[in-house]
């Protein structure tokens, strides 16, 4: 398979690490292992000091999927893969797909998503969303009249990177029934899934609603632990989740199990991860809202429904690769912009997930003045 660079990733390993700030990561602020272990149970602690450093179970340790199936209200452990999120990705992709086969995929979205896709040889039809003002809307009648007689998955990712898109309820279940009435895999991104700032927007994850849906959740964005690299796939449709098992064979093969443990506690602790990270994002957004109130001549903005990241117009005479080059070579301020998604050249990912972001903004604010 020949793949394209990826170039999200490419953009974050020119500057995450050398930058001074990062204006656009999707993920919160890392806990230290300190922190997870303070929150164990005795008999975690035991596991913990016991384990000895050898493979684990190909689908995930059993302590571990009793902790996610704990997630759902309608899935066991047999439901559930544990494996790293982009090779969750990579697998499912490579089981269901096949080269001429069609598929519908949100845009902009997580290159991952859709180009694991095209490099098998199938053809992506993008479902664009409405935009008004930094107003975004995935309306299902248009995903709708993407579906043809070739259609074989859909794709989709709520809340969504990077806009903050999440459905109403009426929405979510009308594209739940598309992919039924045509009896189409339904591929959910929900590694955002209980994170953002309004909590009216709640999602059933999809592999509860619909026999065929695959759900992706995982540490990384909600729990704040990307550094484990755990995620899982859940699917009442076991079928699918045994072949991506086998597929796995190639690749990782099994987890780590220091991350499994550590794992298993947040997610037994699940209020002591995702509730701060809540609501150090609504506080974001709060400073956020302001300064893009003083600065309306720079960007459009308006409030996420979810996750822990918006997409901004910017209003610049630049593009938004020029812009974004410019102001971490002036500021050391790392800004993603939207040639990174392959949608146009004049939007950026913000991230309100990090607790220096107030700084980052006095920062870019007095760059927006000075230029």
């Amino acid at each position: 398979m020949h793949i394209n660079d990826f170039k999200i990733e490419r953009y974050f390993a020119q500057y995450e690490f050398s930058a001074r700030y990062l204006l656009s990561s999707s993920d919160c602020d890392g806990y230290a292992i300190k922190y997870v272990l303070d929150l164990a149970s005795d008999d975690d602690l035991q596991v913990w000091e016991n384990q000895t450093l050898g493979y684990t179970e190909t689908k995930g340790s059993p302590m571990l999927r009793s902790a996610i199936a704990k997630h759902y209200q309608t899935l066991a452990m047999d439901n559930l893969l544990v494996l790293s999120p982009g090779e969750g990705n990579f697998c499912l992709m490579n089981v269901l797909l096949e080269k001429g086969d069609e598929v519908i995929c949100m845009a902009p979205m997580y290159q991952s998503l859709y180009q694991i896709a095209e490099s098998i040889g199938c053809k992506v039809n993008f479902w664009q969303p409405d935009y008004d003002n930094n107003n975004w809307y995935y309306n299902p009648e248009r995903l709708k009249a993407l579906v043809n007689n070739k259609t074989k998955l859909i794709i989709v990712n709520f809340p969504h990177n990077p806009t903050g898109y999440i459905p109403s309820a009426s929405d979510w279940d009308e594209i739940i029934n598309i992919a039924r009435a045509n009896n189409l895999y339904l591929f959910s991104d929900e590694m955002y899934h209980l994170l953002g700032a309004n909590p009216a927007y709640k999602q059933i994850p999809a592999c509860e609603l619909y026999e065929n849906a695959i759900s992706l959740w995982g540490m990384s964005k909600s729990f704040g632990l990307a550094g484990l690299r755990i995620g899982w796939l859940a699917s009442k449709n076991k079928a699918i989740l045994a072949k991506v098992e086998a597929f796995k064979d190639y690749l990782s093969i099994c987890n780590s199990c220091p991350s499994e443990i550590l794992a298993t506690i947040a997610l037994n602790n699940h209020s002591q991860f995702i509730t701060p990270n809540n609501e150090k994002i609504r506080l974001n957004i709060k400073y956020y809202e302001d300064f893009a109130q003083r600065n309306e001549d720079l960007l459009e903005f308006s409030i996420p429904r979810g996750g822990s990241t918006a997409f901004i117009k910017l209003k610049t005479s630049k593009t938004a690769m020029e812009y974004a080059e410019d102001l971490v070579k002036k500021t050391g301020i790392m800004l993603l912009p939207s040639e990174t998604f392959d949608y146009g050249t004049h939007f950026a990912r913000i991230g309100f997930g990090r607790r220096n972001l107030p700084e980052i903004l006095s920062v870019w604010e007095a760059y927006h003045r000075s230029v």
